[in-house]
């Protein structure tokens, strides 16, 4: 679904484009060279101030940057268009094209690893760090999360699926899970249900463990399950978040490994990444999307994977060749 949602949102960018390059040509009477610069530049202009605005409305809600992790004005100006060009980049291409449900390493040594997306996305949002990960010899299998705005538990069915045919073509009985923004929640929403037997180690990026302002304006009951309500640090979580820390202990916890940065333009207040318990690392000047694109956080992702074990000397059931891409599911 989100293909082809995204599909139809680049037409719309096309129509759009095509009518300013018309309008030039007629009205100005501008020559086709600078006509097409000038649709390009309406549509790239347009989908920046999506971006801006999603940093103003972050910027109202936030929490108190600690002083070690504050941005100058080139900092700043690196971290919009680092998230700016992540978001063309997944909107535009892997997202509407690039959707997969695995990639396998040839000999891999570490445990198999599970890529859970989170709101409005796909596994096509993963493949900047498939490509750190079949790098560093990782197989790694992915879902797509859908209805694209159920309830966050229905979407513990599609996770036991997975995990239950990553072990059938892997022959190993632990995973690894690593889980965007919303993801993080169905991963946490899957513990409840099913336990912690099967997971070695959960690392979310960006996972409002505790809510974000934003959630407010989107569409679905899982941003209704994802709000925080009020702003800052004074303000609380959902009912249904505050359920699924109820019924949490400390060794659920200690299985997680929470990667955030203190200027999410999307997670607002951003400590609300921070989850008691669990092991968690700040970053600074990274946003909301381009988080499993940045190098840091691609290099600390391979590390706690490697750290939470290797793969022990089962036989795979069904053969685990590597499949590459998919179609995205029409």
């Amino acid at each position: 679904m989100i293909a082809r949602i995204t599909r139809l949102l680049l037409a719309l960018q096309l129509l759009v484009a095509c009518g300013a390059v018309l309008s030039a040509l007629k009205l100005w009477h501008a020559d086709p060279a600078s006509a097409a610069l000038l649709g390009i530049a309406l549509v790239l202009a347009l989908r920046l101030l999506v971006t801006a605005n999603n940093f103003s409305l972050a910027w109202r809600y936030r929490s108190e940057t600690p002083g070690a992790f504050r941005l100058g004005p080139r900092q700043a100006c690196a971290l919009f268009f680092g998230e700016y060009k992540a978001t063309m980049l997944a909107s535009s291409w892997t997202m509407p094209f690039r959707a997969f449900a695995r990639k396998t390493a040839p000999a891999p040594a570490t445990l198999p690893v599970l890529l859970i997306h989170g709101y409005g996305c796909n596994s096509g949002y993963w493949q900047p760090m498939s490509k750190a990960l079949t790098h560093a010899g990782i197989s790694h299998y992915a879902i797509d999360m859908e209805p694209v705005a159920c309830g966050i538990d229905e979407y513990v069915p599609l996770i036991e699926a997975a995990i239950d045919r990553m072990f059938r073509e892997t022959g190993q009985r632990r995973v690894v899970i690593v889980a965007h923004s919303m993801g993080g929640l169905a991963a946490r929403a899957y513990l409840r249900v099913h336990g912690a037997e099967r997971i070695a180690r959960i690392i979310t990026l960006g996972t409002p463990h505790h809510g974000t302002a934003l959630a407010r304006f989107g569409i679905g009951l899982n941003t209704a399950q994802m709000r925080w309500i009020a702003g800052g640090q004074e303000g609380r979580c959902s009912e249904w978040l505050r359920e699924l820390a109820a019924r949490e202990n400390q060794a659920v916890r200690r299985l997680f490994v929470s990667l955030y940065s203190h200027h999410d333009n999307i997670i607002a207040p951003q400590t609300s990444s921070r989850l008691p318990g669990a092991k968690n690392i700040a970053f600074r000047g990274i946003g909301h999307v381009a988080l499993a694109s940045h190098p840091a956080v691609q290099a600390q992702v391979v590390r706690e994977i490697v750290e939470s074990g290797t793969v022990s000397t089962a036989i795979p059931t069904s053969g685990s060749g590597d499949t590459g891409s998919r179609k995205s599911r029409q």
